[in-house]
Order: C-alpha cells, then sequence, then structure tokens
C-alpha cells in the first residue's frame, strides 16, 4: 500500500478531510524521525524503532574470500510488535 491508498482508505474510515490526513500522517513521520534519536519509537500494534550501535568486526569478502575490516556504525532496529505479527500469521 502506497501513502496515497493510505491516505484514501483514512479519509474513507475516518471521513476526515484529505488534507488533515495527510498533514497527520507527515507530522507522525517528522516526530519519529526527531525522537528516534534520542530513544525508542513505539506505534502502538504496530512497530517499535529504536536506534542500535553495531560494533566494528571482521568480515570476508565473498569474492575473493580476503578478510575485511567492517567499521562500527548507527543503524535503525525495527521489531515489528506482537499484535501485528498475530493479526497477519
Amino acid at each position: 500500500m502506497k501513502k496515497k491508498e493510505l491516505v484514501d482508505a483514512l479519509v474513507e474510515k475516518t471521513q476526515l478531510a484529505k488534507k488533515d490526513v495527510v498533514m497527520v500522517l507527515e507530522e507522525m513521520a517528522e516526530i519519529v524521525k526527531a525522537t528516534v534519536k534520542k530513544e525508542a519509537v513505539e506505534i502502538p500494534g504496530l512497530v517499535k524503532v529504536e536506534k542500535k550501535h553495531r560494533a566494528a568486526r571482521m568480515g570476508r569478502n565473498p569474492m575473493t574470500g580476503e578478510s575485511i575490516s567492517i567499521p562500527a556504525k548507527t543503524v535503525l532496529k525495527a521489531k515489528i510488535l506482537k499484535k501485528l505479527k498475530d493479526a497477519v500469521m
């Protein structure tokens, strides 16, 4: 489902104005972006997003078999919540 389809479904379900639904979705995305830098964000019933630090490690080039150093980095980790998993399974 693309953003337009999601907006249309929410407009139909909630009877809100399309511009209001678009504004809410965009503001929610901005709030998540700003908050996940400091702490985990949970969208109830859907997903939990958090920032994780990956330590530096040694890896292997699959083509040559040569050992390479993979630097440390920060990544986002998303965990699907049980309520959504149960609804899909």
